[in-house]
């Protein structure tokens, strides 16, 4: 998928902004695992969301799970990076609950790179998996890997993670779970697993699934990447194991990337880039035929990034406060556009608002919102 493509996607997934802070943010709102019990232990389970680019948006869209399997690296599912490409904007949220709004102990954290892995096959889910480098190294013990010596076996016990569907109405939503299941067959790249009594579902793809060594630690053994549609019989999980030697490892083995930021934030309308390396933290290069590239953020246009804000209202008339990274304390800046936005048109005539729905509706923000939920049902399948 192309920059400008994902780029566009990403805009029509904002474009349809909930209008309370309390409504639903992607296909009806996502709960928890099936059956399952709160995981405040598991802090290496992340969840994958799309990246925020206003410092207003109130509520994250959740797109799937994930784990740490290094300080700065998370272990998910391929298909979790369908919506937005491999090369789109994309954070994760290490704590407890995300949502209804986000626990006090929770931290976002940019996704830099993502490298998928090269045998994937979307059609029957096989090496469905895909690697995260974060921008920055987070303070928290990784998953434990397999080393040879733990391995699924049939009938035997294991753990899924997520911050998946629950499948009932009165649980709250977006809460880290775990929940109990049984190995049903093994084969040499994948497993299954089914209810015992719990069952990972629509969100928890990506999440991690954990056995038992003989020393009672937990062991990361598989990636949840499908299951049956009712999240009541079946979950399709990639061995770990099976990814160590080709794709965990060499990855594991690379430097992170240096930081070589050349342009400055307050001048990026003059100053043409080449690379993303080039760009202050957060930004991308893009480049356009027969002009220089130019550093953006996801779903904005060319612009300068300012003064440190909070909101809207201190960046002045129509200002715009952006989200550069996740989290600290210069992640917003105001924002002002290279060229102005042209005027709004004249309403022919005043309409009063409406009680609910979208704050903003057009045809394209329309198309995004049942692309967002088309998302969400094809992701989880047999």
């Amino acid at each position: 998928m192309t920059r400008g493509v994902w780029l566009l996607l990403f805009a029509m997934g904002l474009a349809c902004t909930p209008a309370s802070e309390d409504a639903a943010t992607w296909g009806g709102g996502v709960s928890r695992i099936v059956d399952g019990t709160p995981a405040p232990e598991d802090v290496a389970t992340v969840a994958l969301l799309a990246r925020r680019t206003r410092c207003s948006e109130p509520s994250p869209l959740l797109l799937c799970s994930g784990v740490l399997i290094a300080p700065d690296v998370v272990l998910t599912a391929t298909h979790c990076l369908d919506l937005f490409g491999p090369e789109g904007a994309h954070e994760v949220f290490l704590g407890s609950e995300l949502m209804p709004r986000p626990s006090e102990e929770g931290r976002f954290v940019r996704v830099a790179h993502a490298v998928i892995h090269p045998r994937y096959e979307p059609k029957t889910h096989a090496y469905d998996v895909a690697l995260l480098r974060l921008a920055t190294p987070v303070d928290v013990t990784p998953a434990q890997l397999p080393s040879g010596d733990v391995v699924p076996m049939p009938d035997a016990p294991v753990r899924a993670v997520g911050y998946g569907d629950t499948k009932d109405v009165d649980e709250p939503a977006g809460q880290r779970r775990q929940g109990a299941m049984r190995v049903t067959d093994v084969e040499p790249a994948s497993f299954r697993a089914g209810p015992a009594p719990g069952m990972s579902c629509v969100g928890d793809s990506g999440g991690p699934v954990f056995a038992r060594d003989d020393t009672g630690r937990d062991v990361l053994v598989g990636i949840t990447v499908s299951g049956d549609v009712a999240c009541r019989e079946e979950a399709v999980n990639v061995r770990v194991d099976a990814l160590m030697v080709d794709f965990i490892e060499p990855f594991l083995a690379l430097p992170a990337p240096a930081q070589g930021t050349t342009l400055s934030p307050e001048s990026l309308c003059q100053e043409d880039c080449v690379n993303d390396a080039q760009c202050p933290s957060g930004l991308t290069c893009v480049v356009t035929e027969g002009t220089g590239g130019r550093c953006l953020l996801p779903a904005l246009r060319e612009g300068n990034f300012g003064a440190s804000c909070t909101e809207n209202g201190a960046c002045g008339a129509g200002g715009l406060c952006a989200r550069l990274e996740p989290g600290g304390t210069d992640a917003c800046r105001c924002f002002t556009p290279c060229t102005p936005p042209p005027p709004d048109p004249e309403p022919e005539s005043p309409r009063e608002p409406s009680g609910g729905g979208c704050s903003t509706t057009s045809g394209l923000a329309i198309f995004g919102v049942l692309l967002l939920a088309e998302f969400g049902r094809s992701c989880w399948r047999p």
